[in-house]
């Protein structure tokens, strides 16, 4: 199991040995490292430079100063097409290291519209979606929720609250990000609390799941906590780590 994984292709290649099945919860595409400034597509294209900037304002949480710097960097260059063929050159790298089978879904700074060029046979994408694995029943909920950050695919509460009513009761809860419990959103290096989900939390008391797994909060205040019957678990930032997290029954 591994979730953010940030163009982190090299351990990803290894991540399923010894595996019946390798799950990733998203976020695969790499636009800024915030440990090393001088990787991604932000960098490539921008420098290291604006690259500190950016992030110095994101951390600050300056968000209207960071959109303007954006703005400013990109203004006349062909934002979608650059963008677009450096997420192109990351995919195709990333989805050649998945091992058969693999079970993904999506994170909230991928670009869905791309990945069934990219998938292969042995890779199942669901988002919304239930798939049975290993005699358990797993559901999975790609995407992140509306934030300052604007990343490529964040939606609406409502629709992403219908996905995830949408799966029923299910033995394992998959997401990107967490449900919206405090120490499970607030990530310790960023200083600052993540989207988590309050449909997720409800599907939990609700259903009861065995467990549910996410990413999406690199450093949590809690990588691991119990809520009622059911064990939730931050899988890790596997682009910084490189492990995967095993599930085993």
């Amino acid at each position: 199991m591994v979730s953010d994984v940030h163009g982190n292709a090299k351990d990803l290649a290894r991540a399923g040995e010894g595996a019946d099945a390798l799950i990733c919860l998203g976020d695969l595409i790499l636009f800024l490292d915030y440990a090393d400034h001088s990787r991604g597509i932000f960098p490539d294209l921008f420098g290291v430079e604006n690259a500190d900037l950016i992030v110095e304002l994101r951390t600050a949480r300056r968000f209207d100063d960071a959109r303007d710097l954006g703005r400013r960097l990109w203004a006349g260059l062909d934002r979608k097409a650059a963008t677009e063929a450096a997420v192109r050159k990351q995919y195709a790298e990333l989805f050649a290291a998945f091992p058969t089978p693999t079970y993904a879904t999506y994170g909230n700074v991928d670009m869905p519209d791309l990945w069934p060029e990219y998938a292969g046979p042995g890779t199942t994408v669901l988002d919304g979606e239930r798939a049975e694995i290993g005699g358990r029943v797993f559901g999975f909920v790609g995407g992140g929720l509306r934030s300052p950050m604007n990343t490529p695919y964040e939606i609406d509460e409502e629709e992403y609250a219908a996905k995830v009513e949408a799966l029923g009761e299910v033995d394992v809860l998959c997401s990107h990000i967490p449900p919206e419990v405090p120490e499970l959103v607030y990530d310790t290096v960023a200083r600052r609390f993540e989207r988590g989900s309050t449909a997720l939390l409800a599907a939990i008391h609700r259903t009861r799941p065995r467990y549910a797994l996410f990413g999406h909060v690199h450093q949590p205040l809690a990588r691991r906590m119990r809520v009622g019957a059911t064990e939730c678990v931050n899988v890790g930032h596997f682009a910084s780590t490189g492990r995967p997290w095993a599930l085993e029954w």
